[in-house]
């Protein structure tokens, strides 16, 4: 699925979580793996999708999911803001989430996010894929792709909730109704 940006508009509640997480600063960083990114990784996992096949991923298996793409990847961290981030617009606190992220012509593909499963109160999940949106609209991109969706899957019905949203049917892309 994919959510069309240049017709997006933020509910009050997703304002409202955007700004809840302003203290977060993000940063771009090349597809290189560290062992702070797959220690968080392997906490969200064992959290969030225990019986899932992924929870077995040893760091050479997360390194290959990053760092042998074929496109141009990069990792977003974000990190709770710290003393030294209005002075260098980076952080050195706490990583709490990072988005594998894929930029395509006019869109930007989600290919996995993972974060803080002890910060449920912040709504991270959903904060990405915000926040995906925001720099897409500053961007001037057409599409933030979020992966497959199964329709009547509880784990990926989160996804209906950024419209409007196209789906890729037998017919091309058609509007999520």
């Amino acid at each position: 699925v994919r959510v069309v940006v240049p017709l997006y508009s933020f509910s009050r509640n997703q304002r409202r979580l955007l700004k809840k997480n302003r203290d977060l600063v993000t940063e771009i960083c090349p597809p290189v793996v560290t062992s702070e990114q797959y220690e968080l990784f392997q906490r969200y996992l064992n959290s969030r999708h225990g019986d899932g096949g992924m929870v077995d991923m040893s760091m050479a298996d997360f390194k290959d999911m990053v760092e042998e793409s074929h496109v141009d990847t990069n990792l977003i961290e974000y990190r709770i803001r710290d003393a030294d981030s209005g002075i260098t617009g980076k952080s050195r606190g706490k990583l709490v989430a990072v988005a594998l992220t894929d930029s395509l012509q006019g869109a930007v593909s989600m290919v996995y996010s993972f974060f803080d499963p002890d910060m449920e109160e912040r709504s991270l999940g959903t904060y990405l894929i915000l926040d995906h949106i925001n720099r897409a609209i500053a961007e001037g991109l057409f599409h933030v792709y979020l992966g497959y969706w199964v329709k009547g899957s509880p784990k990926m019905e989160y996804k209906t909730r950024f419209r409007p949203m196209e789906f890729l049917g037998p017919n091309g892309w058609q509007d999520l109704l």
